[in-house]
């Protein structure tokens, strides 16, 4: 006797699995937890099958009857539901959409959660839509420059030429796990319009870091991100790492921030040693904050960081034009000053600024090399940017001092 929807409603869970039959080798499983699944079963070639049809009430009772049906003619055209599914399932694994997103899981380790959203953001945006659903073995140079020629039009020659690395990456891997034989992307270098050289935005001049300064004294947005301005320059990190710093990462007693290596671009933690200056400036902070994860939480949701474009957004409130200054100059201004005005040695400012530096061997440093001279370092900057503030241009004693040792 066929099932209806209150026959299937009425149905209890027992102590053992019932079988509620309803024709055509269509039945609903009901398990004694309480769950309902429609199953279909079947003979093919002698042998009876079993395919699963989803769960009741998510599959009613006539969308049941309808996969039952679908699934009887092609029984009848003389395949087997089952090797078909698997089939199917085999396809859609090599289709260049889910090797992409298989590639990037993969991979997602050796990128922060910003640069990965990126990625696959972009192959959202240009790729899928055009050669998604091709299979990844088929694809040919002449597919992927079709995607690229359509970003060209937009003018957007730096979208393009990373659009074109990102389905790079994703062929390498299909050849590397045995789904494609070859990168077709490596026919298209030089093919695309040159990307014009871009250079961010800084204050590497003395005089015009102080005033940038002074203005940051001046701010009259949220203490959070006020703080955020402050410490930007004493700390000289990526904005994504100072955005999304957490409380556990600083010890402000030692005077440190150790960033772990998953927020690093390069995937090794660094130290920061902090000046007496940024200590000052995050105890405060703490009164504000430091009951919550985020050193500098987002106004919205204290659950998340602020947002990428809180200091952008704070220093064109300020006047800062964007052809002044934007949120990595700060390490353009700390590099060149560093280096030209207070003459420390170029391997101590390119380990603090998280730069890969290595020694005669060959070997990179790690987190903690040279701390101590790290640590007279960021003291002398600190100080020689307080100068700078109020008014005065050259390196103060301290800072000389911190030189010549």
């Amino acid at each position: 006797m066929p099932l209806t929807d209150a026959a299937i409603r009425a149905a209890k869970a027992g102590e053992k699995q019932q079988k509620l039959f309803d024709g055509g080798g269509l039945y609903l499983l009901v398990l004694p937890g309480g769950a309902k699944l429609w199953r279909l079963k079947y003979r093919f070639q002698g042998r009876e099958k079993l395919i699963s049809l989803g769960a009741y009430p998510v599959v009613g009772l006539a969308a049941a009857r309808q996969k039952r049906d679908d699934e009887r003619k092609k029984l009848a055209a003389g395949g087997d539901p089952s090797a078909l599914r698997k089939a199917e399932k085999a396809a859609a694994t090599i289709i260049f959409e889910a090797v992409a997103r298989e590639c990037f899981e993969t991979l997602k380790r050796n990128w922060t959660p910003s640069t990965l959203e990126s990625k696959v953001r972009r192959m959202e945006l240009y790729v899928f839509p055009v050669i998604g659903k091709k299979p990844v073995h088929t694809i040919t140079a002449a597919d992927v420059l079709s995607v690229l020629r359509k970003i060209e039009a937009r003018e957007t020659h730096h979208t393009a030429h990373r659009v074109r690395q990102l389905c790079s990456q994703v062929m390498r891997y299909a050849v590397a796990s045995g789904r494609a034989e070859n990168d077709p992307t490596t026919a298209l270098r030089g093919a695309l319009v040159p990307e014009a050289p871009t250079h961010r935005a800084a204050v590497t001049e003395p005089k015009k870091a102080g005033e940038l300064l002074r203005i940051f004294d001046d701010y009259e947005g949220t203490v959070i991100v006020s703080s955020a301005l402050r410490l930007a320059p004493l700390v000289f990190v990526r904005p994504g790492e100072l955005r999304q710093a957490e409380w556990t990462e600083f010890d402000l007693d030692k005077a440190e921030w150790t960033i772990p290596a998953f927020r690093m671009k390069m995937r090794q933690s660094l130290t920061v040693p902090l000046s007496q200056q940024a200590v000052a400036i995050l105890r405060k902070l703490w009164n504000v904050t430091g009951d919550g994860k985020y050193v500098f939480p987002s106004y919205r949701a204290t659950s998340r960081p602020m947002s990428d474009n809180a200091v952008l957004a704070a220093l064109r409130r300020s006047g800062i034009p964007k052809e002044e200054m934007t949120g990595h100059g700060f390490r353009a201004m700390a590099r060149t000053i560093l280096d030209e005005v207070l003459g420390y040695p170029v391997h101590l400012i390119e380990m603090q600024l998280a730069h890969t530096v290595r020694d005669p061997l060959g070997t990179a440093y790690n987190r903690t090399s040279f701390l101590p001279e790290r640590r007279n370092m960021m003291q002398a900057w600190a100080d020689y940017l307080e100068g700078l503030k109020n008014g005065h241009s050259e390196p103060g004693t301290a800072s000389r001092h911190a030189v010549q040792a």
